[in-house]
């Protein structure tokens, strides 16, 4: 992990006093995949691998940021919050602080509404500026979420040294407008519950329409299982393409078949599905409707059998989103048939799509081989060398020192 007892690189870009550290963690989404702005189930980890921002306090009122990835400074001043202003990586940041500071005007919102948080209390009127430096050992484009371990390292920097008094919901909620409204990217709240609600060695089962959260133990050490990253090293970008589609697809289907969102079906709901849509739409649709099913039935089997009982609910998460979603590549499925053909109990791909990461849940004994049959696998279809890695359950977005 990033050694976060000396500040890497801030003295070098700023010459305010150091304040704090704050972190939070990328995430694994082990079952569960476009669900979450269907109002469905996801059930996410956050790993062990960080985001970590180290702040100063200014006696103005500008946001500086720099970062470790990324020579130069990106400023906004507080008077002047607005994401058409915004652009580049630093959106991310800067639109947290947007999101704080209109957040009461989406207080009827669900995801606001569900977290419950009194936004009357978040005033940004007389808050000092900061500088902010950021470093992160999460990959950016794999699947894992490094968009909203840097949002979560920033919301709980900027609660703290503002003020704000509200709960991690509410924060999550606060991300995810950032990354709907500023970015521009259409994502659901599970990326940013992830990051901010996780702990230690269990999952986070969220209920995406009610917000409830429930941690779930995975118990993955104690059955002798590892889960191995599968980094493709194809990117994604989900402000772009085929993400926006199949949302809309989503919407499109939920509209048709008269209910609010796609939650609001289940599997007797398939046959009036397929004759009512045209086949693209249905197989969307088909998707989420199982995936929530999934979802379900893993945590469910996770208390009652354990995690040794979960692959088979894995594989057929891929193939749905294989053939039904259609958001895998071919590097993805190569990633998972060669895991599950040399050891694993069960892979997937995970995370939006379109490139990114597979995750395979494999015994202990068995990583080393699964690993050496995958890069031989790419090699032999002359992909790009792919990046594998192991992670863990881990805590919560924190302050560091």
């Amino acid at each position: 992990m990033t050694d976060t007892t000396t500040p890497r690189g801030f003295a070098d870009v700023f010459d305010t006093e150091v304040v704090g550290r704050w972190s939070a963690p990328g995430r694994v989404n082990l079952i569960g995949e476009h669900t979450d702005y269907n109002d469905g189930f996801v059930l996410p980890f956050a790993i062990d691998r960080r985001t970590t921002v180290t702040v100063g306090r200014r006696d103005d009122r500008l946001l500086r940021i720099s970062s470790t990835f990324e020579e130069g400074v990106h400023e906004i001043s507080l008077d002047a919050l607005d994401p058409a202003s915004m652009s580049g990586w630093s959106t991310y940041a800067f639109g947290i602080a947007w999101a704080l500071s209109v957040a009461a005007q989406h207080s009827d919102s669900p995801a606001f509404a569900a977290a419950g948080g009194d936004l009357t209390t978040i005033d940004l009127s007389t808050a000092r500026g900061l500088d902010l430096f950021v470093d992160s050992e999460v990959p950016v484009g794999a699947g894992l979420s490094s968009s909203a371990a840097l949002e979560c390292a920033v919301a709980v920097a900027f609660a703290e040294l503002w003020s704000i008094d509200v709960n991690r919901s509410t924060l999550a909620a606060v991300g995810q407008l950032a990354e709907n409204d500023a970015v521009g990217a259409p994502t659901g709240i599970m990326d940013q519950s992830a990051s901010l609600l996780g702990q230690a060695d269990s999952g986070v089962f969220l209920d995406c329409r009610s917000l409830d959260a429930d941690v779930v133990d995975l118990g993955f050490a104690a059955a002798g299982l590892e889960v191995l990253v599968i980094d493709t090293n194809v990117e994604h970008a989900h402000a772009t393409g085929g993400y926006v589609e199949r949302r809309s697809s989503c919407e499109k289907g939920a509209a048709a078949l008269g209910v609010t969102s796609l939650r609001d079906l289940d599997a007797g709901d398939l046959e009036r599905a397929e004759e009512t849509l045209d086949d693209e739409t249905f197989r969307r649709v088909r998707h989420v409707i199982t995936e929530n099913q999934r979802v379900l039935d893993t945590v469910r089997t996770l208390r009652t059998e354990g995690p040794l009982a979960i692959g088979r609910l894995l594989d057929a998460s891929h193939v749905s989103m294989r053939d039904d979603f259609e958001i895998s590549v071919p590097e993805l499925d190569l990633a998972v048939a060669t895991a599950q053909a040399t050891g694993a109990l069960g892979a997937r791909m995970t995370g939006g799509g379109f490139g990114g990461s597979a995750i395979a849940l494999v015994p202990a004994e068995a990583r080393a081989a699964v690993e050496a049959a995958v890069v031989a696998a790419f090699a032999d279809a002359a992909y790009t060398a792919p990046t594998l890695f192991t992670v863990n359950a881990a805590e919560g977005a924190r302050r560091d020192g």
